[in-house]
């Protein structure tokens, strides 16, 4: 799942594909590199600029209705929390509703329902849109993780989403510290067992640049790290800023699965299910 941003002040690329034929360039070259999915957003996930729902929708729906034209092919997700930004992008094209939010709206669900979309399913802490936490902390941090997004999910499916299009995602650094988003890696197949496909959002993110005492133009090693254990332990979609080496990375990953699995059967163990780089197509989320 490749990250395009039509947004002026992204955290990552600070505006590089705000405008449309940027935009449309780098979805052209995420595909090139071998990503299945692009994830549109059009607006910052931190704090930042109010960005109202007309001014998201004008950011995302050209760009949705240009690349199903180009690309018709190609999975097309959007990373919204709003209903009706759903709503337009379902209009224009769209397959998945990335909701890093948490269910924030809950009409949102509805309208991947009513459109025969895909949905992801996250867990944010609680917080409102935009907001970063101040000192979160858990109980069971797994656990709460867990039963949060299984629950969304189960809603999801119940108000008519279909199960094949339905997507957990834990949120890393989403309500979360350092030490959640790192527990949480080495905890992957906790959530891989729920059964529901597994997406995480790892990339250049703080918790990678927090722990290796690394900026953000430093974080491409320990993002491929950190990708590579997610795999390992059983995710299936991986939401990146640099397709071509997070596909180089899990090819890798999904290589020494499958030499793990052949020595496993020859020794009478077994190893997860190999679900790397494998998503749900278009039209299934």
């Amino acid at each position: 799942m490749a990250v395009i941003n039509r947004t002026p002040d992204s955290f990552f690329d600070q505006g590089a594909t705000y405008g449309l034929d940027a935009a449309l360039a780098a979805a052209g070259q995420a595909v090139a590199d071998g990503a299945d999915v692009l994830d549109i957003g059009g607006v910052k996930a931190g704090p930042g600029d109010d960005v109202s729902v007309a001014e998201e929708i004008r950011r995302v729906v050209g760009l949705v209705s240009a690349i199903r034209d180009r690309h018709p092919g190609v999975v097309i997700s959007v990373d919204t929390w709003r209903a009706p930004v759903g709503e337009a992008v379902a209009r224009a094209g769209a397959d998945l509703l990335n909701d890093a939010w948490g269910g924030a709206d809950p009409e949102l669900a509805e309208v991947a329902a009513a459109h025969g979309l895909g949905l992801v399913c996250s867990h944010a802490g609680g917080l409102a849109p935009r907001t970063r936490p101040h000192r979160p902390a858990y109980h069971d941090l797994v656990a709460d993780v867990r039963e949060y997004i299984t629950d969304e999910a189960a809603r999801a499916a119940g108000v008519g989403v279909r199960p094949d299009g339905i997507v957990i995602d834990p949120a890393h650094d989403f309500g979360k510290n350092t030490w959640h988003s790192l527990e949480l890696t080495r905890r992957t197949a906790d959530l891989v067992a729920t059964g529901w496909p597994v997406l995480v959002a790892v990339s250049n993110k703080d918790f990678v640049g927090e722990t290796l005492g690394l900026d953000l133009t430093q974080r491409a090693e320990g993002t491929l790290a950190v990708l590579a254990v997610c795999a390992w332990e059983g995710a299936r979609m991986f939401r990146v800023h640099d397709v071509r080496s997070a596909r180089q990375a899990l090819a890798a990953v999904s290589a020494l699965r499958a030499e793990a699995q052949d020595s496993a059967v020859h020794d009478g163990a077994g190893v997860p299910d190999d679900g790397t780089g494998a998503q749900p197509g278009r039209g299934a989320g």
